[in-house]
């Protein structure tokens, strides 16, 4: 059948069903005045597809959220086409992962300013950010990412939500409760959300909590027994109860914040708590009754003043101050359990501020330009103090300054430019340790200075049958970030012996991407394929040899020698995903979905780059109408075999069956006394129940994700 046969195929369709206009926030500094389509996103289930920006961006609306009920933001992506998570302890921490990059490439956000945990620093640490009061998740790839810095070069994941209000609430007032439950680990999850103002000041409230016991998995975890006589504590075979031992949770968080609005803007401001308490996984965690708590107390603020004169049409503002603390607990002496106590401790104390402006749209003939100038700057000390010896590293600073600009042209109503570039200094002081083979350690001040640069090229040209085409290309340099100079130590998440390299130089990224989009009528496709060359790419080098806890290598230990070192290397993949509303059924529409993804990442020498997902294939069957969505999908991962040659396994291919049912209801002219919307609905996941490992988590010999899981969940709207 060809392509304009399928356009065509559903006439009707057309003219019952009115798709929601994808207005996104964080790809580019240049904003449009768009006024979103008449029902908003009404139509549930809908693919979000975005046409008309110079990067690939990916939207969870609230509906998905509200549906999904993921604990961290790499749950919640974890079956995006591109888009995995780290799943070091699945539904306590797990950072999205895109493309196969992550931690120090991928950037976490909320309302424009960086989460600011400790996150990137090890896969355990939890991302203080929380689907739950989250109203949208964007995903931003390509040139985009220049607008926040080369710490972004794979990405940036920015939750957006009301905790500073930009508008007053359309009755005055507004509440929402959510709730749900889960089977696979009895967990309850609930939030309340409260919105009010009057006359210029708007207010915001929100309080949420999560708790979970251990998960229940399909079999016996650990694919090695572990030795009693070294790890105690850890469960055997015949002991095992049909859960993943040690992965309970409690987290909660409390924000509240109100804004001063003006006809031509606003200016904001938000305090924000967060509190996890959560167990680790794994053989050693276990026995160890390892646990993190952690607390982040952090400060919001934004603002934007439009149309100031006829040269700046707006002007924008972001901040963000963070206090920042977790202490990871367990026990001294794995066979005396009164000697839980801290064994390590992550400090970050960071703050960050932007601002933007955008110039009016100039007329330069042969085409319009409009052009948006921002600075950033960024200061951060880290710590990690252990009792008793010494933590990965010792106290650092870490401060940055950039500029850049963006500028758009028109050139026509069907084809757009983009340039944009960027320049950074960053500055990090701190301590470098050296070791010798047997352990003996040696500390130097140390301080870097870097000058990273990056520049950026995108088109995007409208096809006939409502396509659009894109190419974008960018030249992206990053510096090291302090565990990269400064590491020195045993880093429990991913059982090695970190050895930091102050002599290390700037990354850079050459990348080109190519792009075919369709967001308009019933059949509705993401395509995307990339190339990335990565000049002196950091990551750490497995050497072969371990370690034992004092930093002695010269024999067989626990720990992994792992050193910070910098090789060539190569990235390509592609992306798809697509929606086809076959035809009516009843009082809806009845439609099938499918997607695909892949990304091979190699060293200059052929060998492969370690911790990179697999191919992944799915598709499935959806119905919906004005109030119910139903699906059912069905998301193979093929085996992964291209792994590193030292201290790596392969995972197994694996299906992953999902199906969910939900009733959204809206009130379009609520009376003061009634309620807005509710939604209600169900949701499975693995129900076939596999086992599933994840490639590219550090601690997967020892993880399995959640089995078959029912999850139950309701949301009530005043």
């Amino acid at each position: 059948m060809s392509f304009s046969a399928l356009t065509a195929a559903a006439p009707a369709l057309a003219q019952t069903v009115t798709l929601p206009q994808v207005t996104v926030t964080a790809p580019s500094p240049i904003q449009r005045d768009t006024t979103p389509a008449a029902g908003g996103d009404t139509l549930q289930g809908t693919l979000p597809v975005v046409t008309d920006q110079f990067a690939t961006v990916t939207v969870v609306p609230s509906q998905e959220l509200r549906r999904s009920g993921a604990a961290t933001l790499g749950d919640l992506l974890f079956d995006k086409p591109g888009i995995t998570g780290s799943q070091f302890a699945p539904g306590a921490s797990s950072r999205p992962i895109i493309r196969g990059l992550d931690v120090n490439r991928v950037r976490i956000q909320e309302n424009g300013i960086g989460a600011n945990g400790a996150s990137d620093l090890g896969e355990d640490h939890f991302v203080p950010v929380d689907p739950l009061t989250t109203e949208r998740v964007e995903v931003i790839r390509g040139p985009a990412t220049l607008r926040f810095g080369s710490q972004a070069i794979g990405g940036v994941v920015e939750a957006d939500n009301n905790r500073i209000p930009t508008m007053l609430p359309p009755r005055g007032i507004g509440a929402e409760a959510r709730f749900g439950f889960s089977s696979v680990d009895k967990g309850i999850d609930s939030a309340v959300l409260l919105d009010g103002g009057a006359g210029h000041f708007a207010l915001h409230a929100d309080a949420f909590g999560r708790n979970a016991t251990d998960y229940r998995v399909p079999s016996y975890p650990y694919l090695t027994a572990p030795n009693p006589a070294d790890l105690p504590n850890a469960t055997q075979p015949g002991g095992f109860n049909g859960t993943q031992p040690n992965s309970g949770l409690r987290n909660s968080g409390q924000s509240l914040g109100g804004s001063y609005l003006f006809n031509d803007g606003f200016i904001g401001l938000a305090i924000v708590q967060n509190n996890a308490l959560y167990h680790i996984p794994g053989a050693e965690p276990e026995s160890n009754q390892t646990r993190i708590e952690a607390h982040q107390t952090k400060i919001l603020t934004k603002g934007e003043w439009r149309a100031p004169n006829s040269t700046i049409d707006a002007i924008r503002y972001w901040g963000g101050f963070t206090d920042y603390k977790h202490n990871e607990i367990g026990l001294s002496d794995q066979t005396d359990f009164s000697s839980t106590g801290i064994q390590q401790t992550f400090i970050n104390k960071e703050q960050e501020g932007r601002v933007e402006a955008q110039l009016a749209p100039f007329d330069l003939r042969f085409a319009s330009l409009t052009t948006a100038i921002g600075v950033q700057g960024r200061h951060q000390m880290l710590d990690a103090p252990a009792p008793g010896g010494i933590g990965l590293w010792d106290r650092n600073i870490n401060n940055r300054i950039a500029g850049y600009m963006f500028n758009e042209l028109k050139l026509s109503e069907m084809t757009r430019l983009q340039v944009a570039g960027r320049i950074e200094r960053v500055s990090l002081d701190g301590t470098g340790r050296t070791f010798d083979a047997v352990g003996t350690l040696t500390q130097t001040a140390a301080s870097r200075n870097y000058t990273p640069k990056s520049i950026s090229f995108g088109v995007l040209r409208d096809l006939p049958l409502d396509l659009t085409a894109s190419l974008t290309a960018q030249y992206v340099e990053r510096a090291p970030k302090p565990a990269e100079l400064f590491s020195g130590g045993v880093h429990d998440a991913t059982t090695t012996f970190d050895k930091g390299n102050v002599n290390l130089g700037v990354e850079a990224a050459r990348s080109l991407e190519l792009g075919l989009k369709r967001a308009k009528g019933p059949f509705r496709f993401d395509a995307s394929v990339y190339y990335t060359r990565f000049k002196d790419f950091i990551y750490r080098r497995f050497t072969g040899n371990t370690c034992t806890e004092a930093g002695d290598c010269t024999g067989a230990a626990e720990l992994n020698e792992a050193i910070y070192s910098q090789n060539d290397a190569t990235f390509r993949g592609g992306e798809f995903q697509s929606q086809w509303d076959i035809a009516p059924l009843g009082s809806g529409l009845i439609g099938i979905e499918n997607q695909f993804d892949v990304v091979r990442a190699t060293f200059s020498d052929g060998s492969n780059v370690p911790r990179i997902p697999p191919a992944r294939v799915g598709g499935g069957v959806y119905w919906r109408d004005a109030n119910w969505f139903a699906r059912v999908k069905l998301i193979h991962a093929f085996a992964q075999k291209d792994i590193a040659a030292v201290a790596e396994t392969t995972t197994g291919s694996y299906d992953d069956l999902r199906a969910e049912l939900s009733y959204n209801w809206k009130n379009p002219q609520p009376r003061f006394d009634e309620v807005s919307e509710f939604t209600v609905g169900i949701r499975g996941a693995n129900l076939l129940n596999r086992d599933i490992r994840n490639a590219a988590s550090y601690n997967k010999d020892e993880v399995l994700m959640p089995g078959a899981n029912v999850r139950v969940f309701a949301s009530v709207k005043y």
